[in-house]
């Protein structure tokens, strides 16, 4: 038996939910189908797990430093790894719950639990339920990628959804892959009082960043005990009693890192493999990616894809914002396009680094005449006074346009301040708009006209 409704939104991670009540305000009869977790990778193995262990990590390692601020704390300080889990766990249930309830209650929208799967561009099969409407929206995110290395399936590997039930402390965590998703377990797992390698076969770590902010990243993981090995090649794994040998060929260092732990942080694959897309027309490019146009339209007619399984994204506010898109040109008359959107990100290490539009290497890529300017942490009265002076801000501007390119915070803050450089950008407004700023002392912020000021 066939049940029909207007719209079927298949996954619910960040685009899903919202796009669903949305349309269902408008008057449509809605399903949604979520065939695991409400909340996507985001509220489950994401965003929310992963920043709740870095306010962890944070704690402890303020903690440590509370001599430096004349703070005296008795004892050595002790991480309780089933209470850092237990509030990781309560925090995600108390998103995901709050989320799928909001979704439930949504009047005209039901929703089905179970894998969804393509019959034809308008029919999608859940269990005994074959759903029909004529628009259909895919937003079933990813998974990690697991790459063939030599070894790999001999050994028990770790990815940053199975590493997040870990309630015990790795003795040694090797990392394999020196990008932002490492990067980050790398810092809170080393300030939880774990041995951390990390093992890069690039010659430096998030190789996309330009040089110096990789350098500052590296810089500050070191100075707090990361060891890292970088241009490693032919990695391969054994086991090693009940740790594994972790073989890798780099021009420095040991050929081999024995750890109790590895973490395979080496990218992102979509989950596009199982929802019978030929069936429904839909096309992948060679990576299983959903091709989409600029208003984020399949090659079936009447289907959408939104988030991270279109390749258009891999971020959490990108994801939300292609629900913005398709929600705005379907019920509000508008024609916003994927391509409006700028660029942005952040690495949430401690200090984090804020990243919106082009890198200095990219600007150069595009054969424009560039300004640069660039200014150490150690200048932000606020870092200094915080005592987190690590770091970096520099800012790509054309030179004939004035228009900001690109930035970079490396810092204290970086990921709240490079916000006042987005939205200038977004606003396409000369730099010396921004540079004639009067911003609040003391602040990172009020560092930005200084720099605009002093563009080569």
């Amino acid at each position: 038996m066939t049940r029909d409704f207007d719209a079927i939104v298949i996954g619910a991670g960040q685009a899903g939910p919202s796009l669903a009540v949305r349309l269902a305000e408008a008057g449509m009869k809605v399903a949604i189908v979520e065939r695991k977790l409400f909340g996507g990778t985001c509220v489950n193995t994401g965003c929310t797990p992963t920043k709740t262990l870095v306010a962890s990590a944070h704690a402890a390692q303020l903690a440590r430093r509370a001599a430096e601020f004349g703070v005296v704390l008795g004892g050595e300080v002790g991480i309780d790894m089933q209470r850092v889990k237990a509030r990781q766990d309560t925090v995600v249930r108390n998103q995901r719950d709050g989320l799928e309830q909001w979704v439930r209650s949504a009047a005209n929208c039901t929703v089905f639990n179970g894998q969804a799967r393509f019959e034809s561009a308008g029919q999608v099969r859940v269990g005994d339920d074959l759903l029909s409407a004529d628009k259909v929206f895919i937003n079933v995110g990813g998974r990690a990628n697991i790459p063939p290395m030599p070894g790999v399936d001999h050994v028990a590997v770790l990815n940053n959804s199975s590493l997040l039930d870990l309630d015990v402390l790795p003795r040694h965590l090797v990392i394999i892959g020196g990008s932002y998703v490492g990067l980050e377990f790398a810092q809170i797992y080393r300030r939880f009082g774990a041995e951390v390698t990390v093992v890069e076969m690039a010659d430096r770590l998030i190789h996309r960043e330009d040089p110096e902010i990789s350098a500052g990243v590296q810089a500050i993981l070191q100075a707090e005990g990361v060891q890292v090995r970088l241009g490693a090649e032919c990695i391969r794994f054994e086991p090693r009693g009940a740790d594994i040998c972790v073989k890798v060929e780099c021009e420095v260092g040991e050929p081999q890192i024995v750890g109790s732990h590895v973490l395979l942080a080496v990218g992102r694959r979509p989950n596009t493999d199982d929802l019978g897309l030929d069936a429904a027309g839909v096309e992948v490019d060679k990576r299983g990616y959903i091709v989409v146009d600029e208003s984020l339209q399949t090659t079936a007619p009447g289907v959408w894809a939104l988030g991270d399984c279109n390749g258009k994204g891999a971020f959490t506010h990108t994801a939300y914002n292609d629900f913005e898109i398709v929600a705005a040109n379907l019920l509000d008359g508008e024609n916003r396009r994927v391509s409006d959107r700028i660029a942005a990100y952040a690495l949430f290490t401690d200090p984090p680094l804020g990243r919106a539009g082009l890198s200095e290497a990219e600007a150069r890529a595009t054969g424009r005449r560039l300004l640069v300017g660039s200014r150490p942490m150690t200048e932000v009265g606020r870092a200094v006074e915080k005592g987190e002076t690590q770091g970096l801000m520099k800012v790509v501007v054309d030179a004939d346009t004035r228009e900001i390119l690109g930035a970079a915070i490396l810092g204290t803050d970086g990921d709240e301040a490079i916000h006042a450089i987005l939205d200038s950008m977004y606003a396409k407004a000369s730099y010396r708009t921004l540079q004639r700023a009067v911003n609040i002392h003391p602040t990172v912020s009020e560092l930005i006209p200084t720099l605009l000021g002093e563009l080569k």
